[in-house]
């Protein structure tokens, strides 16, 4: 079976396949169109974030029996035109949910102490220790929306300090003793933080806007490290204006391109340069699980999810 790489990868990922009997073969540069004229001759692809899997591209691989992509969600790919196809789907989410838990939990903590106004303003020569006293997270209520693999991680990663963890999800009985599922709307009337752990979907486009804001109880601090496209920046920015959000950790953004490589082609948004400017805004370029241990951990993952379809096609 022959096994077409599209995206760089730990090398792991290669060298187990190979010992469980796959052929690989790599290009890491040809063009989608170029690809599709190629794809025929394989039997499974392994992708990121490259390029789009559309009808077209899963129509030329007609002998492909999986496609995994190195990561957590599949939103690159038309899931259900390929499983109309028979095409087996395969994502890691596991492999790389430790990273997005604790990259969540250091933006919220450099939230709550300023880490990062005070470390600006003391390498300015400025020291104002009472504009940068704390909160602490003691206390406090944390709201996780979406308790798969990213937000249990996260829930794990806040025993201990002391908080109160609920979460919210559209699949019952997902709660676990780190975190109590509870409606909506005892979700919006408690929380303090806003942690979203979901996966983009039409459900889940543009989730976060005024309405949504509008309904929570209380002002809260919202972290997102699942996809940018889920939070309508204009109405963050207008929520933030107005302190109906305290603040908030961004790891994902709605201007970012679907390979997640870039930000935009052209000038940077308005709304952009607004964070930019804020004091109480955290961001990062999709990087929460982007660690050294996790793109081995999702590259491991990855093969042992190929390795055991392998072993069902054999059969």
């Amino acid at each position: 079976m022959k096994i077409l790489h599209l995206d760089k990868n730990h090398p792991l990922l290669i060298e187990q396949l190979t010992k469980a009997g796959y052929k690989n073969e790599e290009d890491y540069t040809s063009s989608k169109s170029d690809i599709e004229q190629i794809i025929s001759g394989y039997d499974g692809i392994v992708i990121r974030s490259r390029f789009k899997c559309d009808s077209t591209f899963i129509d030329a691989g007609t002998n492909l029996k999986f496609i995994a992509r190195v990561g957590a969600g599949l939103e690159s790919i038309d899931i259900p035109y390929a499983e109309s196809k028979g095409i087996t789907l395969i994502s890691a989410p596991e492999g790389n949910c430790n990273a997005v838990g604790e990259h969540t939990l250091g933006m919220l903590l450099s939230l709550f102490n300023k880490l990062n106004k005070a470390d600006l303003e003391v390498k300015k020569g400025k020291w104002n220790r009472e504009t940068n006293r704390g909160i602490e997270l003691d206390g406090k209520t944390v709201g996780i929306i979406g308790y798969g693999n990213m937000g249990k991680a996260f829930s794990k990663k806040l025993q201990g300090f002391d908080c109160k963890v609920i979460c919210y999800d559209i699949k019952e009985n997902v709660g676990d003793k780190n975190a109590t599922q509870v409606s909506l709307i005892t979700f919006q009337k408690e929380v303090d933080v806003v942690s979203l752990h979901i996966p983009w979907t039409p459900l889940t486009n543009s989730m976060v806007n005024s309405n949504f804001i509008n309904q929570f109880s209380k002002a809260f601090w919202l972290l997102n490290t699942a996809r940018g496209k889920s939070v309508v920046t204009s109405d963050m920015i207008l929520a933030l204006k107005k302190g109906q959000l305290l603040g908030a950790g961004l790891d994902v953004l709605e201007f970012e391109k679907s390979s997640f490589e870039s930000l935009f082609s052209n000038k940077i948004p308005a709304s952009l340069s607004d964070l930019l400017s804020m004091d109480n805004v955290i961001l990062s370029p999709h990087v929460a699980g982007w660690t050294i241990e996790s793109k081995e951990k999702l590259a491991q993952v990855i093969a042992e999810k190929i390795v055991r379809k392998f072993k069902e096609i054999k059969t």
